[in-house]
C-alpha cells in the first residue's frame, strides 16, 4: 500500500458511507484534504481570518486593490468581498467533485452574517446571494429560532443548507424538519431537488466545551471519561432519529477536539469536518479503521452525563429544548458571541489595511 492507500481518512472515505470534508477554505489545507479523499469544505468569518493571518501582507493589499476599485465600498463590504474570494477560490477545488457526484458531495460552505441572527429577511437574502455564486456553494444558518425558519424558506427556493450552531438532539431534528417542509413545497410546485445536498450540523466538540466550563465554573465532580462521550452521544442519538425519520439531509460532525469524534461516526452515512491539523494527526495515527457509528454509547456514561449536568440532558433528548430555548441554550450563545467576535475581528483587520495606522 502507498501513503495515501494506508492512510486513515482515506480508508474512511474509500471502505466507508463516511464523507470528511476541510474544516476550513485555505486552498493548501484543502488541497491537502482533497488529496486523502476530502469532498466539501467550510468557510465563515472566524475562518477567513484565520486565513489572513498567515499571510496579512497579501489580504491587507488585496483589500486595497478592492478599495480602490470600488470607492464607495464600506469596511463591511470590503470583508465580506475577501469572504466570498477566499470561499470561491475553495469551491473552484472542490467542483470536479460537485460535478462527479451530482451535487451530493463536492460543496463549499458558506456561513451568512452572524449579527443577523435574529433578522430572517436579512439572513435569507446573504443566503440567497451565497447560493448565487457558484452551482457548489452550500449556505450556513443558525438553529436559532429565526435560522430554523429561514432554512425551510430558504430551501424552498433551491439554497442546500448547513444548519450551524447546532448542539442538541432537538435543534438537529427541528433543522431536518425544516428541510423537509421546504423540499416539499418544492416537490410539490414540480421544482427539482436532486441536485440538493443539505447537511445538519452537530458542533460536538462545543457541547463538550462548555461540560468543561461548567465543571471548573460550578465546582462538580464528575467522571472524567465521560465528558468525551457527551457530543458523541448527542450525535449518534440524532443520527438515529434522522435514520428512522427519513430525513434526506445528512447529520455532519464539526468541531473536533479528539479522534472520538472522528472515530466513533465511521460507517455513518454522515459528513465529519476536519481540521487540517486533525487531518494530519488522524493520518499519522494507528487508529483501526473501522464502522463503529453504530455502536452505543455505554449506558452508565449517559447516565453519569445526565446526572451531572443538566445541560447534556437537554441536548441528549429529543424533547430537551423547545424551540423557543434554542437562542438561550448556552453552547448557543457562546458560539454566537465568538462568530460576531470573529466577524469584528475581520472588520477591524479590513480597516486596518484601508487606514493603516500612521505611527
Amino acid at each position: 500500500m502507498d501513503t495515501l492507500t494506508r492512510s486513515p481518512l482515506a480508508q474512511t472515505v474509500a471502505t466507508t458511507p463516511t464523507d470528511i470534508w476541510n474544516d476550513s477554505c485555505a486552498v493548501d489545507e484543502l488541497e491537502y484534504a482533497i488529496g486523502f479523499g476530502a469532498v466539501g469544505a467550510t468557510c465563515n468569518p472566524t475562518i477567513v481570518h484565520d486565513v489572513w493571518k498567515k499571510d496579512p501582507a497579501h489580504w491587507r493589499a488585496r483589500v486595497r486593490t478592492v478599495a480602490e476599485e470600488n470607492p464607495a465600498w464600506t469596511e463591511v463590504d470590503l470583508a465580506w468581498a475577501i469572504v466570498e474570494e477566499m470561499s470561491l477560490a475553495g469551491a473552484k477545488l472542490l467542483e470536479p467533485t460537485f460535478v462527479r457526484f451530482g451535487g451530493k458531495k463536492g460543496r463549499l460552505s458558506m456561513q451568512t452574517n452572524p449579527t443577523f441572527h435574529r433578522t430572517p429577511d436579512r439572513m435569507l437574502e446573504h443566503g440567497v446571494h451565497f447560493d448565487s455564486l457558484a452551482p457548489n456553494i452550500i449556505v450556513k444558518f443558525p438553529a436559532t429560532k429565526v435560522g430554523i425558519a429561514v432554512m425551510e424558506e430558504a430551501t424552498y427556493r433551491g439554497v442546500s443548507i448547513n444548519c450551524t450552531v447546532s448542539f442538541s438532539v432537538a435543534q438537529a431534528v427541528a433543522a431536518a424538519e425544516a428541510v423537509e417542509r421546504g423540499l416539499r413545497r418544492r416537490e410539490a410546485d414540480g421544482l427539482p431537488v436532486d441536485h440538493m445536498g443539505p447537511v445538519i450540523t452537530i458542533m460536538v466538540g462545543r457541547l463538550e466545551d462548555w461540560l468543561r466550563v461548567q465543571t471548573e465554573r460550578d465546582g462538580i465532580v464528575a467522571d472524567p471519561a465521560a465528558l468525551p462521550w457527551s457530543g458523541i452521544a448527542v450525535f449518534k442519538r440524532a443520527y438515529g432519529i434522522f435514520r428512522e425519520r427519513a430525513f434526506r439531509a445528512r447529520p455532519l460532525a464539526a468541531a473536533i477536539r479528539h479522534h472520538y469524534h472522528w472515530s466513533e461516526f465511521v460507517g455513518g452515512e454522515c459528513v465529519v469536518t476536519l481540521p487540517s491539523i486533525w487531518q494530519k494527526r488522524f493520518n499519522a495515527s494507528a487508529v483501526e479503521v473501522r464502522p463503529r457509528m453504530d455502536d452505543p454509547v455505554d449506558p452508565a456514561i449517559v447516565a453519569e452525563l445526565s446526572a451531572r449536568f443538566p445541560d447534556f440532558g437537554r441536548a441528549y433528548k429529543p424533547d430537551g429544548l423547545t424551540i423557543d430555548a434554542f437562542d438561550t441554550f448556552p453552547p448557543t450563545v457562546r458560539t454566537l458571541r465568538g462568530f460576531i467576535a470573529s466577524y469584528h475581528e475581520l472588520l477591524h483587520a479590513v480597516t486596518d489595511a484601508v487606514l493603516p495606522n500612521p505611527d
